[in-house]
């Protein structure tokens, strides 16, 4: 039988390849899109959005518990865990569906099944009812990353936990044991430290959240302290001796090892990319690291072939995935796209404090050379933030003081998730201080708070 011929082929329904798909069908091309598992990935499922409903439960719990504060009166709060799980679930359902939809509404052919990619130009699928050969002048490989397991520390799904574990939690831990502190660490540390569990963050580097800006890792590490949380800094877990219902953990600091009792763990040491499997080096893809080596625009140096998102590198954020998607797409149907630039993408972390950043931090713009303004402003100085009830926070700004560019923006507080596209705007239309002074924000909201960290950069600052 010969090859179902396709003008594109997508492999991978994450936020990357659905997103490819969509944009390569709204230029007239004929699109399939192969997926071995759940159409959205592990963003829409396992990822980005369940996620955030589970801290949104969290979060309406800390503010029950604050109902005082605001002039209200709330006794006998309690959480009913499987019920936070069961909404998080539905809406992880709910968005899922609407992937099939779409694909559906742009006339993209959807084909479950594992893909493999036998020659230049060819792929195929093994589906539930056999294999299907197709072909496409263009390929795109989009199967994203899982989660990376240290050896000794593998995840067992009772005791100790991935991402995918601490999303559907066979129990409620009560002593638990959080290894790394990136995004998807400290959010579940946030999480499961909100709803009552005595949490230990253990983090390698010398700060938590070690890719944010330095003042902002002491902020944020300053908050979950003040939360109840142990954080070990410049510290690593070397075993995990494991019983019914126990975890002894040997953990590595200050070059002492100490043995620590935890009923739980959450292993959050990074991500490996799903590169294996695909055929991808006999085609003559370079792999490094677990990562396909692409130039700006995904292009992997085999002619047809692209890889975009989480395989091909960092950063590992659904939103870069799914502009790169878009990129590709263009590119294939003959356009003339702009390439994505890391450091033009915004990072989010959804924890309490929430904390977001974009461009350079302030150690890594000096390191880079620049003459560097740097402005200020905490929360504390802002009606909204008061009337909120969030003080606790700040917005910091870093311009190149010979041009004015904004180099990097980056805040921890209430909704500054929400915040930071305004600096990722500014930056895309290549803003100076002077267009954001010029700039009138309304009152009252925290946005203002963005304007004021301008303005103190160069010493202009009124309400502080």
């Amino acid at each position: 039988m010969a090859a179902k011929s396709f003008d594109l082929i997508v492999i991978g329904a994450g936020p990357g390849g659905y997103v490819a798909a969509i944009r390569a069908a709204q230029l007239g091309l004929k699109v399939a899109i192969v997926e071995r598992e759940h159409m959205g990935g592990i963003c829409l499922n396992w990822g980005c959005i369940p996620t955030k409903a589970l801290l949104r439960s969290s979060e309406v719990f800390h503010l029950m518990h604050r109902a005082g504060e605001f002039g209200l009166k709330a006794s006998g709060i309690e959480f009913d865990l499987d019920a936070v799980v069961k909404r998080s679930r539905g809406v992880a359902k709910q968005l899922n569906s609407g992937i099939g939809h779409l694909m559906k509404k742009n006339k993209v052919t959807t084909i479950m099944g594992v893909a493999t990619l036998p020659a230049k130009g060819r792929v195929s699928v093994k589906t539930d009812k056999g294999v299907e050969d197709l072909s496409a002048k263009h390929i795109v490989v989009a199967t994203g990353a899982r989660a990376r397991e240290l050896p000794g520390l593998e995840a067992d799904g009772t005791e100790v936990w991935t991402y995918k574990h601490a999303l559907v939690p066979p129990h409620m831990p009560k002593k638990l044991l959080v290894i790394g502190s990136g995004a998807i660490g400290i959010e579940f540390a946030s999480f499961y430290n909100t709803l009552g569990a005595d949490t230990t963050v253990v983090e390698v580097m010398d700060r938590v959240l070690p890719v944010e800006d330095a003042e902002i890792s002491a902020l944020a590490k300053k908050a979950f302290i003040k939360q109840g949380m142990k954080i070990m800094e410049k510290s690593m877990v070397k075993q995990l001796d494991r019983s019914k219902g126990k975890v002894v953990a040997h953990i590595e600091h200050a070059g002492k090892t100490e043995k620590m009792e935890f009923d739980t763990v959450i292993s959050a040491v990074g991500i490996v990319g799903n590169v294996e499997g695909l055929g991808l080096e006999a085609l003559g893809v370079k792999i490094d690291r677990t990562h396909v080596v692409t130039d700006e625009y995904c292009r992997t140096g085999v002619e047809g072939l692209y890889a975009i998102g989480d395989i091909a590198g960092a950063p590992w954020l659904a939103h870069k995935a799914s502009h790169e998607g878009v990129m590709v797409a263009e590119l294939i149907a003959g356009g003339t796209p702009h390439a994505v630039k890391p450091e033009s993408i915004a990072g989010c972390t959804y924890c309490h404090p929430q904390v977001a950043s974009v461009g350079y931090t302030e150690a890594k713009a000096v390191e880079a050379g620049y003459d560097i303004k740097v402005g200020r402003f905490p929360f504390m100085g802002n009606g909204k933030a008061i009337a909120l009830g969030e003080p606790e926070g700040l917005v910091k700004t870093i311009f190149d003081a010979k041009t004015g560019e904004l180099l990097g923006a980056h805040m921890i507080g209430a909704e500054v998730t929400e915040l930071i596209q305004g600096y990722v705007v500014g930056r895309q239309l290549e803003t100076t201080e002077e267009d954001l002074m010029n700039t009138v924000f309304p009152h009252p909201t925290l946005s203002e708070m963005m304007h004021e960290s301008v303005l103190d950069a160069y010493g202009r600052v009124i309400h502080m």
